[in-house]
């Protein structure tokens, strides 16, 4: 299976989750999302031929070659069964915005300013947003956070943020997806709960809530991992 982060993430979300789920017979792979901490000297301009900026396809690629079961990253992981859907046993959304095109417009507190800023300026508060939240981490978290997002390439945020503004919809694609699916939130996420269970009935997925904010992977850890678990037992056999 694959653990994919989201938009300033890396592999160190899933350092609880990785054990849980190896113990649970699973192997399990997870990596930093080009521009994003360790490999963030991997940019568009290193593709053949060079493209201009972070993309869809460059994100998707990312993930194509080790995909199965991908987890978390929202649109990106989405893209996979979409288009090789072969490739997918299951697939657990977390925390993902739930509404295509302008993801952000319904984010609670901070979705009327999306509306008027830029993708630079997005960048600049999704990054505030995360080291506000850091007052309440315990310290060891707080030096990694900020050490990742030294490394972190503020161009792919930046990218990114733009990427999410124009989401593309696969509500139908999803519905129509033989595998089951999961939607995994905290109850004080960054989008309204109700957003989620609409999103979740809209593709035909169970939900799971729990009582943690936008990172269940570090705050809920082991009762996503039994989540988890029981959407793997319902999976189709790959054998």
């Amino acid at each position: 299976m694959v653990l994919v982060p989201g938009v300033t993430g890396s592999k160190e979300d899933f350092v609880i989750m990785v054990p849980l789920l190896a113990g649970a017979g699973f192997h399990v792979q997870s990596y930093d999302p080009a521009g994003q901490y360790q490999p963030a000297d991997a940019g568009p301009e290193c593709l053949d031929p060079p493209r201009a900026r972070y993309d869809h396809e460059l994100l998707v690629g990312d993930l194509l070659e080790p995909a199965l079961v991908p987890v978390h990253a929202g649109t990106i992981a989405q893209l996979v069964p979409a288009r090789r859907p072969k490739l997918v046993a299951s697939l657990a959304l977390l925390s993902t915005p739930p509404r295509p095109g302008q993801g952000f417009r319904p984010m609670n507190r901070l979705g009327p300013l999306s509306t008027i800023t830029t993708s630079r300026k997005g960048a600049t508060l999704m990054i505030w947003g995360i080291r506000r939240n850091l007052l309440h981490a315990l310290p060891g978290r707080v030096d990694f956070v900020r050490q990742r997002f030294g490394w972190t390439r503020r161009e792919s945020v930046e990218n990114i943020i733009a990427l999410m503004k124009r989401a593309p919809d696969l509500v139908r694609e999803l519905a129509a997806s033989p595998v089951p699916n999961l939607v995994a939130v905290g109850a004080h996420d960054l989008w309204p709960l109700g957003l989620h269970r609409e999103f979740a009935r809209g593709i035909g997925a169970e939900i799971a809530v729990y009582s943690a904010g936008h990172n269940p992977c570090e705050t809920s850890p082991h009762q996503l991992v039994g989540d988890l678990l029981r959407l793997y037992a319902a999976a189709p056999s790959r054998s």
